[in-house]
Formats: C-alpha cells, sequence, structure tokens
C-alpha cells in the first residue's frame, strides 16, 4: 500500500507557510516567542526551516498569535499533522538507514521524479546484484555499513514504480552508467536487462546522455542529483544532491528552479528513449523491444 504524502515535505511546507505568516504580521522570531512564552528562538526556528517534527499544540498557539482564520487555519492544521506523523512512517520504511530513509520519504507521494546519474545505476533501477556490489564498496571506503540492509531497503523503495499509480519517472543516465566496466559479466549483464524491462513500463523512461554530447552547450553535472514534484502544487519542489557522504536537500524557489533549468538542457540533449533502448540492446547484443509509450513522459 503506498505510503501517504511525506512527513518531510510536509514540515517543509508547514515551515513556509508559518514563517510567510510572522513575515506578514512584521513579528520578528523573538517577538514570537516573548509572546508564547518559548525560551529562545532556536525552536520556532527549527519549525519554520522544517527541520524538527512539530507539536500541533505548538502549532495551533502559532495560528492563535497570526490570527490565522479558517478556512486557512484547517488546511494548516492538516498539514501540520502530516507534519508530526512519525511512528507509523518508521514502522512502514523499516529498517531503512537515514540515506535511504531520506530517499524513500521524498519519494512517497511524489507525482513526478527526475534523477540524473552520472556514473550509477539509480537505486530504483538497481537488480540486488548490482545494489550489493555497489553497497559494498562504499563500506569498503569506511564507515559502518549492514550491506544486505540496504540492499533490502533500495528493494523495498522500488515497489514505488510498480505500484497501482505511480509517479511519473524519468532517469538521465550518462552513457558511463551502461559500461561494463568493473562489473562481472553476469551482474553487468542481468542490470541491463532489467534497465531495459523497466524502461517498458509505461511511467518510466530511461534516456541517456552521450559523452560527447553537451547540455545546452555546458557540461553535464558532476554530482547526481534527484528531483521531487508533488500533487499539491504547495508542497514545496525538493531536489536531493548526492554527495560521498551525505545528501543535501533544497527545498529555496531558487535553488530548485535551477536544477530544473538544468533538467531541460539534459532533456534536450539526450537520446530519445527508444534510441536510448537500442543503446543498451546493442551492448548487449540483443535486439531492442518495443517499448509501451506514455503520453507524459518526458522527451
Amino acid at each position: 500500500m503506498p505510503l501517504s504524502a511525506s512527513p518531510v515535505v510536509r514540515r517543509a511546507r508547514l515551515g513556509v507557510e508559518l514563517r510567510r505568516l510572522r513575515r506578514r504580521e512584521s513579528l520578528t522570531l523573538e517577538q514570537v516567542c516573548a509572546r508564547l512564552g518559548w525560551a529562545s528562538t532556536s525552536k520556532l526556528s527549527r519549525i519554520e526551516l522544517g527541520q524538527s517534527r512539530p507539536d500541533l499544540a505548538d502549532v495551533l498557539d502559532l495560528l492563535d498569535v497570526y490570527e490565522v482564520p479558517s478556512p486557512q487555519r484547517d488546511e494548516l492544521i492538516v498539514i501540520a499533522r502530516d507534519a508530526a506523523t512519525g511512528r507509523g512512517w518508521s514502522k512502514a520504511l523499516g529498517e531503512m538507514g537515514e540515506r535511504q530513509r531520506a530517499y524513500a520519504e521524498l519519494e512517497a507521494g511524489a507525482e513526478r521524479i527526475v534523477e540524473y546519474q552520472c556514473v550509477l545505476v539509480p537505486g530504483l533501477l538497481q537488480t540486488p546484484a548490482y545494489a550489493r556490489l555497489r553497497v559494498s564498496a562504499g563500506a569498503a571506503l569506511g564507515g559502518e555499513v549492514d550491506v544486505e540492509a540496504d540492499v533490502r531497503a533500495r528493494v523495498a523503495r522500488q515497489e514505488l514504480l510498480i505500484r497501482p499509480d505511480p509517479p511519473h519517472y524519468t532517469a538521465l543516465l550518462d552513457e558511463r552508467v551502461c559500461d561494463p566496466d568493473g562489473l562481472p559479466a553476469d551482474v553487468w549483464r542481468d542490470q541491463m536487462r532489467h534497465l531495459l524491462a523497466l524502461a517498458e513500463r509505461p511511467r518510466v523512461t530511461v534516456r541517456v546522455l552521450r559523452s560527447a554530447a553537451s547540455s545546452g552547450g555546458g557540461p553535464h553535472p558532476l554530482a547526481p542529483f534527484s528531483y521531487y514534484a508533488y500533487p499539491d502544487p504547495e508542497d514545496p519542489r525538493t531536489v536531493l544532491v548526492e554527495t560521498l557522504t551525505t545528501d543535501l536537500r533544497l527545498v529555496a524557489e531558487a535553488d530548485v528552479a535551477h536544477y530544473e533549468r538544468v533538467i531541460e538542457r539534459l532533456l534536450a540533449a539526450a537520446l530519445p528513449a527508444d534510441a536510448s533502448a537500442e543503446l543498451v540492446a546493442r551492448r548487449l547484443g540483443a535486439a531492442p523491444v518495443p517499448r509501451q509509450r506514455d503520453p507524459h513522459e518526458l522527451e
């Protein structure tokens, strides 16, 4: 059963709305906290930044200070309840580590996902054997990693693409992602076959960027990233930028808009979906498989 809207996204949305209301009233953080008897501004600051799980009673107090009328008040209470969700989500996500959980929470409820990868197959498209090798390689660099738990988490996340109403998912892959370098032949072949099979799904689009191609006259991004948009246009569109040790979550409009422009340039430079499948199939030495087209897919 699909998870509901992500509490992470709803916390960000709630924070934006509460900050907007405070500024509308021309109040500082210090003034609001003084009215509520809060010891410091850090509590309110964290709520406005979406960095903490809000207490519904605190949100109600803030709405009183800002004199928010219905129906806006009722709408914000619903958002606050979503944002405060915790226990049910933890149980649903199971044994996922912090980084896997961050992806799973952003994927849940998303209407559109675009992922760019310059070296590796994205987690949502990985076979267990491929994931196991990649996670093991990362663990060898240092840090405590439960490889099998991480692999199970990726497999659990992949249910997103096969649920009855999946998001529109687009993978933009540098050509190097399809190279067999450093992989056992059987693992590589199974992964490429899996990639072709997933590309057959109506709402999954896989497009390859030739290494020599440029995106709008510029080079391809150096860091992988994932982009998420949600059915409610007021829920903040989000970008997660992948690094070796952690992932950077961006929700500021200017940051997200920059990545949206990057996505458009990458889409313009990438091979069409059919040509991308043919490229992968040629590397496998197999004939390309006919593909069902989704009228909403990105081209």
